[in-house]
């Protein structure tokens, strides 16, 4: 187990903010987990609990304990593939494609660790983790006790479960497991990717190839954080009503949508903050992606105030447009 003081926390997160904490915390084992819970129960200190640093935002240095699972390895058995909480997402995709299991092809390339999946309900193109997970094992802090989360129990919504909210904090996750299919079957249906496809000449993609094309697009419009820090998509999708579309679609002739049920339609917040002018703007260090609004960007010696300022204004600028309040999906420290 790693147990290190005063540590920066600039490799755990991908904005690149060079804070630190009081203690770092890192299992790689269900016992260590264990230890660790003892440890948050004795201590004084509050703590967070990270994943690989893709959805956090550190505006200062934590006078707390950070704790972050280093739990690997996978397991398939029957139609289901269990993960440890520590290992890299994307990798986990490729290694269930190799192994002739398929359902996560459209959730390629999302940075961040198998534990933060089950967390936050990462999702891309169409398909949520919420659509694959099982089981979600875990340590409570409380008791140190071992115990297993049924997909329908974790309050799964749209970004959303319960260990972002009433079980924030409480539980150190070890192992999720996926059920995932013998048999491929693709979901095209979703943003570019049939154009995409098309351009290549691909009608009938393999499980592979489906992969390919997202992880082409996720480039051609998401920076690489080693080059220039950000977490990916700074903002969730608003979910309005169908009345409040349908009044924004009469002025908005070419509006993008998606269809959630009967009454409500998913806009993308990318295309407002593009329409309010933002997509390429700088505001002091920080700025908005020139190829993709959703992305707020670290241009060189941001703070992470600098970012949360960005973030504001634009929520702001959206607000005023289109009456629509947007918000973070990353957490913010």
């Amino acid at each position: 187990m790693k147990d290190l003081k005063n540590y920066s926390l600039k490799a755990h997160n991908t904005f690149g903010i060079d804070a630190k904490c009081s203690r770092f915390l890192e299992f790689e084992n269900e016992l260590e987990a264990a230890e660790v819970a003892q440890i948050l129960r004795k201590s004084t200190l509050p703590y967070i609990i990270i994943g690989g640093g893709s959805n956090l935002l550190l505006t200062k240095d934590f006078e707390g304990i950070v704790v972050r699972s280093g739990i690997k390895g996978y397991t398939f058995d029957s139609d289901c593939m269990e993960c440890g909480s520590g290992e890299v997402w994307d990798d986990m995709v490729a290694v269930s494609i190799q192994a002739g299991y398929y359902g996560m092809e459209n959730l390629s390339l999302i940075p961040g660790d198998v534990g933060a999946s089950a967390v936050q309900n990462i999702g891309a193109y169409g398909v949520e983790a919420k659509d694959l997970i099982v089981n979600v094992w875990a340590i409570e802090i409380a008791t140190g006790k071992a115990c297993m989360w049924r997909n329908e129990e974790c309050g799964y919504s749209y970004r959303q479960s319960r260990f972002k909210h009433d079980w924030k904090n409480q539980y150190l996750i070890i192992r999720v497991s996926y059920r995932l299919s013998r048999t491929f079957t693709p979901h095209l249906d979703y943003g570019n990717i049939r154009a995409e496809l098309e351009k290549k000449g691909i009608k009938e993609p393999s499980a592979q190839q489906l992969r390919d094309v997202i992880i082409d697009i996720r480039n051609a419009k998401l920076p690489d954080p080693k080059v220039m820090g950000n977490a990916g998509s700074f903002f969730m999708n608003p979910i309005v009503s169908r009345e409040k579309y349908e009044v924004l679609a009469a002025t908005y002739e070419n509006m993008p949508h998606y269809p959630v049920d009967e009454a409500h339609e998913k806009i993308p917040a990318g295309w407002m903050i593009d329409q309010c002018g933002w997509k390429g703007k700088k505001m002091g260090r920080a700025g908005v992606h020139d190829k993709q609004a959703l992305v707020l960007v670290n241009c060189g010696g941001a703070t992470g105030e600098d970012i949360v300022s960005l973030c504001r204004q634009i929520q702001h600028d959206v607000k005023a447009k289109f009456g629509i309040d947007i918000y973070p999906e990353v957490n913010i420290i």
